[in-house]
């Protein structure tokens, strides 16, 4: 950071700032979770996990240090988690679904090293992320018949604070608005004991404006 500050102190390009704002699809990996779906294979179908849709938002700031690299740290809301769902059918209509899901906020910081070719932008950098809130919220029915709907907050639970590494690849328009597609691999597990084995993944898809 020292040696990219100073660099761009001397060089002779303005800084420029944006928004960015898309989808994601977070979800989480680890021997911990592999095992939890190896379990679910004997249910034969009746459970299933998936990874949680949401959105994510923030600014950032655009540090050129030349003409085609730049540094990008910015300020994002994510949208995390994981979904767990459960049917037991009888005679062809179901009977019992149950579902469970993470919901989790985070505020994502990362620092991105960015190069920019004729628009075209490639962007790697670390991610440090803090958990303002996690949530689980169940729901489950009975022949249609609502059962539960609860809500309960387990943000203790979970480690405050996430590293991971992000990369992707996005364009730049002409008039500043740009596309990307990014991939953030956690490295911190977010068990807040940190005896589970588990991380966060999540991939997005943004749309920002440069000013």
């Amino acid at each position: 950071m020292a040696i990219a500050f100073t660099t761009f102190s001397h060089a002779q390009f303005t800084p420029g700032f944006g928004i960015k704002a898309g989808l994601s699809s977070a979800g989480m990996r680890g021997d911990a979770i592999d095992n939890f779906k190896g379990l679910l294979d004997f249910a034969d179908g009746r459970i299933t996990t998936a990874d949680r849709t949401g959105f994510f938002a923030g600014i950032f700031t655009s540090l050129p240090l030349d003409k085609m690299i730049s540094i990008e740290p910015g300020v994002y809301y994510s949208q995390k988690g994981y979904v767990v769902k459960g049917a037991l059918s009888f005679k062809g209509t179901e009977f019992l679904n149950a579902t469970s899901k993470l919901q989790s906020g985070y505020l994502d910081i990362p620092l991105l090293v960015k190069a920019d070719i004729d628009g075209f932008q490639i962007f790697v950098g670390p991610q440090f992320s803090y958990l303002m809130k996690a949530e689980v919220k169940s729901t489950a029915g009975l022949l249609g018949f609502n059962l539960l709907n609860n809500t309960m907050n387990v943000t203790d639970q979970f480690n405050r604070w996430d590293m991971a590494i992000t990369g992707g690849v996005g364009y730049k328009f002409s008039n500043g608005i740009n596309i990307s597609a990014a991939y953030d691999h956690g490295l911190s597990k977010v068990d807040a004991n940190k005896n589970i084995n588990s991380y966060n993944r999540s991939f997005k898809i943004g749309l920002g404006i440069n000013f």
